[in-house]
């Protein structure tokens, strides 16, 4: 009986301690993010104002911050904030990505060339300045920040899209598919798309990492998340001020941070060496080979 747990990406990933680690970490914050109402002992804006700046205890774990409000459950319910727009944000770009990278790819042309120079332009600013831009024109927000955060990483998911199109659409079961009359849109679903789902998959990982940042980086800057919603990049900010008094509330979202990042890096690397298993080197087989006779 077949088990998904016996396929060799899924034993390739597994002998990966450092990527099961991060996957372990990764798994935790997604279950904090689902469960935060749940495990938070406090409400996140719920203020108290004569005890603010107390320092961490049984009622508070990480204390209260300038306002009073217990920066635990702050921490907890940006969880889910912080995952749920960076998220939602590499699922957007990749699918917008991947379908202009394979209409580029496919079609090629006056098309390819357009896109491509679309592509160029904005790979051509850097991640958050491309973002600030796309906030400054859009106006602060989650949503425009979802949208920011979606525009910087389309243009790398088409890359990789189109790269797979143009290699797989000159291979002989693509043209003969197209000779016998098969549809654009079967072409592209039934056979440039698979090949391109494993490089897409690990940049998709790899990129949910740089999302979170640029979007916390977005809500350090006001310009993001706005108050008194808890995003650990506004936390962060807000406890850059009150680093002495109560230093706790810039260090916590900024371990978090850390953590969460350092955890889809070490997933997004793992996927990458299980689903390509080129990229590790050969081990040499000597089972069964016999040691050559001196003459």
């Amino acid at each position: 009986m077949w088990s998904w747990t016996r396929h060799p990406a899924v034993v390739r990933f597994a002998r990966n301690r450092a990527a099961v680690a991060g996957a372990v970490v990764l798994a935790g914050f997604v279950s904090v993010a689902a469960t935060g109402p749940a495990l938070a002992p406090h409400s996140p804006t719920e203020q108290d104002l004569g005890n603010n700046y107390a320092p961490p205890s049984l009622r508070h774990p990480l204390g209260t911050d300038d306002l009073g409000r217990d920066t635990f459950s702050r921490l907890i319910h940006g969880a889910r904030i912080s995952l749920g727009v960076s998220a939602s944000s590499v699922a957007i770009g990749l699918l917008a990505g991947t379908a202009l990278g394979l209409l580029a790819g496919y079609h090629r042309g006056w098309v390819d060339r357009a896109l491509m120079r679309v592509t160029d332009v904005m790979l051509a600013f850097p991640g958050i300045l491309l973002a600030v831009v796309v906030v400054a024109i859009l106006g602060k927000g989650l949503g425009n920040t979802i949208v920011a955060v979606a525009l910087m990483a389309a243009p790398t998911f088409a890359r990789i899209a189109r790269g797979s199109a143009l290699t797989v659409g000159e291979m002989d079961f693509v043209l003969a598919s197209r000779a016998l009359g098969a549809s654009d849109a079967r072409i592209v679903l039934r056979h440039l798309l698979p090949d391109c789902l494993s490089p897409l998959l690990v940049q998709a990982t790899l990129m949910l990492g740089t999302a979170i940042l640029i979007a916390s980086g977005l809500s350090f800057l006001g310009l993001g998340v706005q108050p008194p919603d808890p995003e650990w990049g506004a936390m962060l900010s807000k406890g850059r001020e009150l680093i002495r008094t109560a230093p706790v509330s810039a260090v916590a979202p900024g371990v978090a941070l850390t953590l969460l990042v350092l955890s889809v890096s070490l997933v997004g690397d793992g996927l990458r060496d299980a689903l390509d298993p080129r990229l590790r080197p050969a081990r040499p087989i000597t089972r069964g080979v016999r040691p050559e006779r001196s003459q």
